[in-house]
């Protein structure tokens, strides 16, 4: 059985504050999306340095608000989850077979196209710290459950352990690993790479059961 692991608050979230400290968390945001955008424009992890100069503070601003580069990584990969929750609502879930496959695959291309240079990151470095596996976990499981609420009509007609195996099958199917390797590897453009998704998942999917 698909056995999600156990719920960790986000860092980024927490009790009201006082000024200081209201401060204090913009300065962590800033240089959260400082280093978002240096992963965004290069393949290669920024250094302190560089985080400090895009963010415009110093290095040790940095490492006064994050004891080192996983506590940072932990702190990015809260903020991706709470932003990516906030971006990716699910939309048309009452439609038809073909428009719920085109909204789920928009709405996870986008995703992908976003946090793929983050993830990257995460999944390279998510044997240095228990908690940040546990993130890496839970987006993996974040995925099933969008496929669960957008495919329900068709996964009803399963059952159980042939619906866990096609979940985990369309899981995989798409990963950021496998976006990485559409639009990085075989240089799909962002349509093309949806169409390949669009494809793969209807032949995937069992029939839509009729409405009666």
């Amino acid at each position: 059985m698909l056995q999600e692991p156990p719920v960790i608050e986000p860092h980024l979230k927490g009790p009201r504050v006082d000024g200081r400290r209201l401060r204090s968390e913009r300065t962590k945001v800033l240089i959260i999306e400082a280093y978002l955008e240096l992963l965004r424009n290069n393949s290669q992890t920024p250094t302190a340095a560089q985080i400090a100069e895009q963010a415009g503070y110093s290095v040790r601003s940095i490492f006064e608000r994050f004891a080192d580069f996983n506590a940072l990584n932990l702190a990015t990969a809260d903020y991706a989850i709470v932003s990516g929750q906030a971006e990716a609502v699910a939309r048309d879930v009452d439609g038809d077979r073909p428009t719920r496959i085109r909204s789920h695959v928009r709405t996870r291309a986008l995703a992908c196209e976003k946090w793929l240079p983050l993830w990257r990151v995460l999944v390279a470095t998510q044997d240095q710290l228990a908690e940040l596996k546990t993130r890496v976990v839970r987006a993996r499981f974040g995925n099933i459950e969008r496929m669960k609420l957008m495919y329900g009509p068709e996964l009803s007609t399963l059952l159980a352990p042939e619906r866990e195996q096609l979940l985990i099958a369309l899981g995989t199917l798409i990963s950021f690993e496998c976006w990485d390797q559409m639009r990085d590897c075989y240089s799909l453009s962002l349509e093309a790479a949806q169409g390949v998704w669009i494809s793969a998942i209807d032949r995937a999917l069992p029939p839509t059961p009729t409405v009666t």
